[in-house]
């Protein structure tokens, strides 16, 4: 009965307090951005994913926060499209196959020369280490070391360590990029 009324008080909430954020996910080809995206719009995990070309737009409800997510596709011919799709946003997304060590030096520069770009500074940026549940996938710790987080002074920064398959730490995850709705980009 307690759930009812919860349910009850959150909907008259949404209806006073409504959030909206925008936020772009970016980062290498088959690090599960689209994946993510799925996950969290639908809670469905699903193997077979066409690789993104360009970009999707897709806006997903929590709560009271309408989340508007840019996801561009993360072959070498678009990443140079990621600052465009990131002015202005709440948020970051910045997406790493943590079990993938062939490419986290690629990823670290893609992620850094990003960083670096003057109309992106001060904005959030929120890492996921994405395929935790794969063997040799690096945790929080040590994809903070490769990716040579600490060096980034110039905004907020967070790291987790996810696994969209079996849905780990997706919640936290929304969580964080929740509290960044009330936060302007």
């Amino acid at each position: 009965m307690a759930s009812f009324f919860q349910r009850v008080l959150d909907w008259i909430k949404s209806l006073f307090w409504k959030e909206e954020m925008e936020l772009t996910l970016v980062g290498l080809q088959n690090s599960g951005k689209t994946t993510f995206v799925n996950v969290i719009a639908s809670g469905q995990f699903n193997e077979d994913m066409i690789p993104t070309v360009g970009f999707n737009m897709r806006k997903v409800s929590k709560g009271n926060v309408t989340i508007k997510l840019w996801d561009i596709g993360g072959q070498p011919r678009f990443r140079s499209m990621w600052e465009r799709y990131c002015r202005g946003v709440n948020c970051i997304v910045y997406m790493v196959d943590s079990a993938d060590q062939e490419k986290l030096d690629a990823s670290r520069n893609e992620l850094h020369n990003l960083l670096e770009k003057p109309q992106l500074q001060g904005i959030p940026i929120l890492v996921l280490g994405n395929k935790k549940d794969l063997p040799n996938a690096l945790d929080e710790k040590d994809l903070i070391a490769r990716l040579n987080l600490q060096a980034v002074q110039d905004r907020e920064i967070c790291c987790y360590s996810i696994s969209c398959k079996e849905r780990h730490n997706i919640d936290i995850t929304l969580q964080w990029l929740i509290q960044h709705s009330k936060k302007s980009g």
